[in-house]
Parts: structure tokens; sequence; C-alpha cells
């Protein structure tokens, strides 16, 4: 499955409409995650939020389209919150949702669908929003679009693909004549219970998080070559093939004759690229997932935490280390880490790392045949954004960072060096198992 952004998705012209439900009525208080703090507490924006799409060959009933969203929402508690500004940051509360009605959205004379869409989701899924979120499809005389978008504050990547398989399921069961029945699961503030209630993290977690903010200036790691003046610019998005599915082949199999995860290979890569060019270690955030069982497989939420990785020797089982030891620092409460700096210390010049191998997770989609993509939103930055996804077309990455003349030249010349790097492995490994 494709990561791309909302400037260069390509969609349809057709009918674009969206789905209002109602809210009733609130039923009470739920507590607010670390990250959902953060997230919504820096207020009414553009762009705060993620989608997924997908296309299925045939025009799908309104009805059917309604009675399969409102079964989504009942199954995931996330959906049916909402965001409040309190005198000590963001509230959030549960809150009833009943049926609501479809409206159609204009698409003006000269103006790109995907701007359309764009106009309704920045107002639609923004973090105050009630809800921020938001089903829309775009009807044609043959097929149906379905966009799924919210805040980030309620989902993340593995979130999206859970809506969508139950949406899929839901529309399954209506087609088959049947009323959607998808069981309830656990909420995501069920889980931010259980997190706020750990144990604080040991002293050499503390310890290790200051060394490696400490290295930074004692804020969140920094890209290590200038990307122009520091304040946001109009980002740039590129989103590149990096492994096809030979070379990935490849390179997963050298990761394992040296006994490392793929991830720790790529590392390794980036550490010699970021060595060469900037004569540092390679620092990152490096955000870890936190369904840490398989109780929260199927829930929805933003699952997400933020790490550091700090990766300082390109040898690939040092690489491997600097991996596991990121995995262990963003194993704990955050509030209580980051509280010697004020919570996170984020500056311009951010950077961070995403690895996703959609292959592994215990949900899945037919993203081919469904031409699912996820969709980020179009942002000012003043950092360095990096996915990796790894599906089974192979390898891809998407980049975002200010579109500055320095920022191009060098965020550019970066990912010039680690996908070279990357084929390189790739083809020394086929090579080394091409027969005599």
């Amino acid at each position: 499955m494709r990561l791309t952004n909302i400037a260069q998705l390509n969609l349809p012209f057709g009918r674009l409409l969206g789905y209002d439900v109602a809210v009733l009525s609130r039923q009470g208080s739920l507590p607010v995650s670390f990250d959902q703090r953060r997230h919504v507490g820096a207020g009414l924006r553009p762009g705060s939020w993620m989608a997924l799409s997908f296309q299925v060959p045939e025009r799908l009933s309104q009805d059917h389209l309604e009675q399969a969203w409102l079964g989504v929402i009942d199954r995931h508690l996330t959906l049916r919150s909402v965001f409040e500004p309190g005198p000590d940051g963001p509230r959030l509360h549960q809150v009833e949702i009943g049926p609501g009605r479809w409206v159609e959205h204009a698409i003006a004379t000269g103006q790109p669908v995907n701007a359309a869409v764009r106009d309704v989701l920045d107002l639609a899924c923004a973090p105050y929003a009630q809800p921020s979120h938001r089903l829309c499809v775009l009807e044609t005389a043959v097929s149906t679009t379905i966009l799924i978008a919210a805040d980030h504050a309620h989902v993340d990547m593995w979130s999206m693909l859970v809506l969508a398989r139950d949406l899929l399921s839901a529309l399954a069961q209506l087609g088959a004549g049947h009323a959607p029945e998808l069981s309830v699961v656990p909420g995501f503030a069920e889980h931010t219970r259980a997190l706020i209630s750990r144990q604080a993290a040991p002293e050499q977690v503390h310890s290790r998080w200051a060394e490696i903010l400490g290295a930074g200036g004692d804020v969140m790691p920094r890209f290590p070559l200038s990307l122009g003046e520091p304040e946001p610019f109009p980002e740039r998005v590129e989103v590149r093939d990096v492994l096809d599915t030979a070379e990935g082949a490849a390179f997963e199999a050298h990761a394992r004759d040296r006994q490392i995860s793929t991830l720790s290979l790529a590392v390794s890569v980036m550490t010699k690229v970021t060595l060469e060019v900037a004569d540092q270690p390679l620092r990152a955030v490096f955000p870890v997932h936190s369904r840490y069982d398989e109780t929260w497989h199927d829930s929805v939420g933003w699952f997400i935490t933020n790490s550091v990785i700090e990766s300082s020797d390109p040898e690939p089982r040092a690489a491997q280390a600097a991996v596991r030891e990121a995995i262990r620092l963003g194993s704990w409460p955050l509030d209580d880490i980051l509280r010697p700096w004020g919570g996170m210390p984020e500056a311009p010049g951010m950077f961070a790392i995403s690895w996703l191998d959609l292959r592994r997770l215990p949900v899945q989609i037919d993203s081919t045949s469904l031409q699912a993509q996820y969709v980020s939103a179009v942002i000012r930055t003043d950092g360095v954004m990096l996915w990796f996804v790894f599906d089974q077309q192979g390898l891809h990455l998407r980049c975002r960072y200010p579109d500055t003349r320095k920022a191009r030249r060098n965020v550019g010349g970066w990912l010039d060096r680690t996908v070279a790097g990357m084929r390189e492995v790739a083809a020394a490994h086929r090579g080394l198992c091409q027969p005599e």
C-alpha cells in the first residue's frame, strides 16, 4: 500500500459526498494520553488528520454505507469521543453518536478533486471538531472511492487499516442481506489508563534519554544538515521507490544472514550515510507502537509513542543494538520521562524516522485490488519526517521537509545516498547468491 499526500492523490472526478453523523449527548470523561494532549493542545489548524482511500468497482448504496459506517463507529470508542478545550489542556468526552445525513460537497470550477477533498477534511477532521472524523465517497458511474479520515489524535496507520477492514466487513454483511455485526473491542481510553498506571521508568532510561537529548542541545533530535531558515515553510513531499520485490527479498535475506532485523539493516545504511555527510551519529525521533499484546490488535486509537534512536556504528549488529535500545526507551510513559523538559522539547529541524512492515501486521486488506493508499494532509513544516513502508511490492519511502533550497539539496542528497546504499546491499546479496 502506497503512502501519498492529498496534494498528490489521484482521484476520479465524480460526486463528492460526506456523511454527517449526529452527536446526541455527552456520556462522561475519558483520559487523555500524552501524545493526544500534545497534538490537540496545539490547537485548531489545517492538516492535523490522516486518511486512507480505496476504491470498489461498483456504485455502493448510500444506505449500506451509512449503516456500515455507524456499525464501525459503534465498535470503536475513540470514534465516539470528542475533545474540548479546558483550563489545563484538552479534555476528552465520550459521546453518543446517531444517524445523520449525506451532504454533497461542491467541486468548484477548475478545482482539482483532491483539493476539494482536502478542504472538507481540513474542516471536518480538526482536533476540536465534534466528531473529528469523516467518511467521504466519490461516486462515478462505475465505481465508488471511499475515504476514511480522522484527526491524528484518534488514529494511527494501523488503525486506518482496522477501520477499512471493518467497514468492508460490514458492507459485505449488508450485501449478503444481514445487518452488520461488529463486536465491540477495547477502546483506546482503556489503553491510556493502563499506560498511566504503569510504573515509572528506571533511572537508566531517564539517563539515556537525557544523554541523547543533551547531544542535540536538550531538544528532540534534528536533521544533521541545514534546512534553511528555522521556521515553517510549505512542505515538499517526496515518494520514492527504494526496493522492488526481488530487491526487497534480497535485502531481507541479507538481514537474516546477519541475524538482524530488516529495520536494523536499514538503520545501518542510514547510519553510514549520516556519518559520511554530516560526520555525526544518526539521531532521530523514533516512533514505536504500543500495542504490546493482542488485546489491542483490533482497536483504533493513537497507539504510537515516540522514542529516540542514536546509532553511531554502521556495523549491522551495532545498528540492531541501537534499534533495540530505542524500543526499550519508548516502552515507558513519556509524561514522566520528559517532565524535566516541560514536555516534548521540539525544535525546528526535528528529524523523525518511521518504519512500517505491512506484511507483518495482523490486520490485512486486499490493498492491491482496492487501490488502497495512506493519505497525509498538506501542512507547513520546519522538520523532516521520513516513513518507510514494506509491503508485497517492495519498499518505498515518503519524506516531508520544508521546501527550501537548502532542504531540497541536503535532505534530497541524504535520501539519494540512503536509497543507493539500500540498493547496493540488495545487489551485493543477489550477486553472492548467483550460481557461478
